[in-house]
């Protein structure tokens, strides 16, 4: 799953989720005529919760790591 995420001056929307990065990328297409030539824009991998928590936990394992 894929976020697009536009920044426009003070504004950032987030749009999605996209199944596929050509996806988030037709969107952006139609979304940016409506932005200022200023606005930036980048497209996010999501990941799984399951994986996501994986993660957190092997960062606290390294950290407890360091502490000890």
């Amino acid at each position: 799953m894929y976020l697009l995420t536009i920044r426009d001056g003070l504004h950032t929307r987030h749009i999605g989720p996209f199944e596929s990065p050509s996806q988030a990328t037709e969107q952006l297409d139609q979304l940016l005529a409506q932005c200022s030539d200023r606005a930036n824009w980048q497209i996010h991998a999501l990941e799984p919760p399951l994986s996501a928590a994986q993660g957190l936990q092997a960062v606290a394992e390294t950290a407890s790591s360091f502490a000890a």
